[in-house]
């Protein structure tokens, strides 16, 4: 216990020197390679003259930060993947008087054995069967590498073409038009579209050739009103970039949204010539701050915080994707979007922050807004989605059990200050979600609720997959089957069930916790899944979620197991009694690109050892 309460110290005074002095968490994002590649290609296809020095710092950087077995992948501790080493291959195409030979070379080597060959057409066919139908990413890829050069002969019949002359229809139409790119992607869609639509174009004959000759001139202006203030679409180096390039690829440099891009990419571009995926996480960290935190946070701080937090809450119609005021999003920049999970997390936190109840009464509009939001964001399947309702067909648009479950626990949170008209509305969605999870848990065998399990390396609970779990749809691990995390999803949902009110007795609490109990390994901690090295992000959020409820659990987890002990001593461990927190790349971003995100394991080691602390104490 006292290893823990100066390890809980340590934390917690790491955590508060990250705080900006407006109130707010920034963080910091890992170097890209594929955000480096991408924005060197935008701003070579610009003026490679008048952006060289860009484009050479972030040439050397790609060169630096190639792996041992000659690809690259999304951070700079990632394994490689086919996607982001054909973009490095591309960039130094393009760039090739400031490529290294011998990077190339093993990248070339790398390349032929992932796809089998060096032939555009055997990339094309891989890079494709890689998102399916999802040709959000597979596009980009292919028209990079083809406007550096990569792609060979008839290089522009193997970008797929994109339907951009759909943009012209009312915004509300597209989740019902079923669009080949999720919804934060419409300027992909009208760039790349186009770049592929200008250099093969359909045959005179065709209705599509007139038709998209006709749409251009009206969504052309359609970029330039979805590009924010600062330049860069969604703050993501990527897309900015591929928008970026695609116009100027296909003869469009003078269009106005290319220069604050250009601007973008340069204020983006770090000291090492590096560019991250996301500026940052402004929003998303400052509120598991305050959920880390708790009532550990001076007021004199809670009142700091809450004021920037609810300057960041949407209060009119959002240009880019219509969405209703209320909702927050991931980031303080003006390219961010409201989303589910950082407006669950909004309400979270502003509940936290909130003094006493005269204070909460105060920030009802603001809390209704947030609720009310969530609700109408709702899908017919009772789950919610990160962005817009309805746009179910694609991943990053679909219903996901870690958002529903963080909806739950803000909604009941807020439940009792809602005014009538949304106090009406609260059961049947509440009831709606829990039923979404139930049926998207997945359940391979009947769950054996009474068995004991003993926790010793020679005798565990075989096949922990066999139990209920969530697999979740923005965090994952490079090393688990599919790079999926089921113990980040199902921790999630376990915490935020509890923190609707249910109980350690309700089947979803029950399920969830097993399936965690069941994946601790030997020493204590978790990794994304079973048989995967643990990491502190992944035991930390597996241990918060569970402590409040372990000892609820006797009749199943043997005494003598101790998984709360165990799992708390392997975080002292791992972080030097709270002052070491290196981070592991388990975030999701838009795509599939991996990132890792410097406050993670600070502030949910924080969190874990602090529900540690509390369980430990109670028994």
């Amino acid at each position: 216990m006292e290893r823990l309460n100066q390890a809980i110290a340590n934390t917690h005074a790491r955590l508060l020197a990250e705080m900006q002095q407006h109130g707010h968490w920034e963080g910091e994002l890992s170097s890209s390679a594929l955000s480096t590649a991408t924005a060197v290609v935008a701003l070579s296809l610009v003026d490679a003259t008048a952006h060289e020095g860009f484009i050479r710092a972030g040439v050397r950087w790609i060169a630096a930060h190639q792996n041992s077995d000659g690809g690259w992948g999304d951070t700079p501790v990632s394994r490689s993947n086919l996607s982001t080493t054909l973009l490095c291959w591309s960039a130094l195409g393009i760039v090739s008087q400031e490529a290294p030979i011998e990077v190339v070379r093993l990248c070339e080597m790398w390349i032929r054995n992932t796809v089998g060959s060096l032939r555009p057409d055997e990339v094309a066919k891989a890079v494709i069967a890689r998102y399916g139908k999802d040709k959000t990413f597979s596009v980009p890829i292919l028209m990079m590498a083809t406007l550096c050069g990569r792609m060979g002969d008839n290089a522009w019949s193997r970008v797929l073409p994109l339907p951009f002359e759909l943009a012209v229809l009312p915004r509300s139409w597209f989740g019902a038009i079923g669009l080949p790119v999720v919804s934060y992607a419409l300027p992909a869609l009208i760039a790349i579209g186009h770049a592929r639509f200008h250099h093969s174009p359909p045959g005179w004959w065709s209705p599509l050739r007139w038709i998209r000759g006709w749409a251009w001139k009206r969504v052309r202006p359609m970029l330039r009103d979805l590009q924010p203030s600062s330049g860069g679409y969604l703050e993501a180096t990527p897309l900015t970039s591929f928008v970026t390039m695609a116009l100027a690829g296909s003869g469009e440099k003078d269009h106005p949204c290319v220069p604050k891009a250009v601007e973008f990419l340069h204020r983006s571009m770090r000291t090492d010539g590096s560019w991250p995926i996301d500026t940052n996480l402004a929003t998303w960290g400052t509120t598991l701050a305050v959920k880390a935190l708790g009532d550990d946070l001076p007021r004199d701080q809670r009142s700091k915080i809450k004021s920037w937090l609810l300057d960041q809450q949407y209060t009119s119609i959002h240009p880019f994707t219509n969405a209703a005021p209320g909702g927050w999003a991931w980031t303080d920049l003006p390219g961010g979007v409201p989303d589910a999970d950082d407006t669950a997390g909004g309400l979270i936190a502003l509940w936290h922050l909130c003094d006493d109840e005269d204070d909460r009464q105060r920030h009802v509009p603001q809390a209704a807004a947030a609720v009310r939001w969530l609700l109408d964001l709702q899908n017919r399947d009772g789950g919610i989605p990160t962005f817009c309702r309805g746009w179910g067909t694609l991943p990053f648009d679909r219903s996901a059990p870690e958002l529903t479950a963080h909806a739950l626990w803000a909604w009941h949170l807020w439940s009792v200050y809602m005014p009538a008209e949304i106090s009406e509305r609260l059961p049947d969605a509440v009831e709606r979600a829990q039923r979404y999870l139930t049926r998207t848990g997945k359940v391979f065998a009947k769950l054996e609720a009474r068995r004991t399990i003993a926790y010793t390396p020679r005798h565990r609970l075989p096949a922990p997959r066999r139990l209920p779990h969530w697999e979740p749809l923005w965090f994952g691990n490079e090393a688990s089957a599919e790079q999926s995390n089921p113990i980040y999803g199902t921790a999630a949902v376990l915490r935020g069930l509890l923190g609707s009110g249910l109980t350690a007795k309700h089947p979803l609490v029950r399920s969830a916790a097993l399936f965690l109990f069941a994946d601790q390994d030997a020493l204590g901690g978790w990794g994304g899944a079973h048989g995967v090295a643990p990491s502190i992000e992944e035991t930390a959020v597996a241990l918060t979620a569970l402590a409040p409820v372990a000892d609820q659990f006797n009749e199943v987890v043997q005494r003598n197991a101790k998984p709360v002990e165990r799992a708390a001593a392997w975080l002292l461990e791992a972080t030097r009694e709270g002052t070491h927190f290196p981070a592991a790349p388990i975030g999701l971003y838009f795509a599939r690109l991996w990132y890792h995100e410097r406050l993670y394991p600070i502030i949910w080691t924080l969190g874990a050892l602090k529900a540690a602390r509390d369980a430990l104490t109670k028994s």
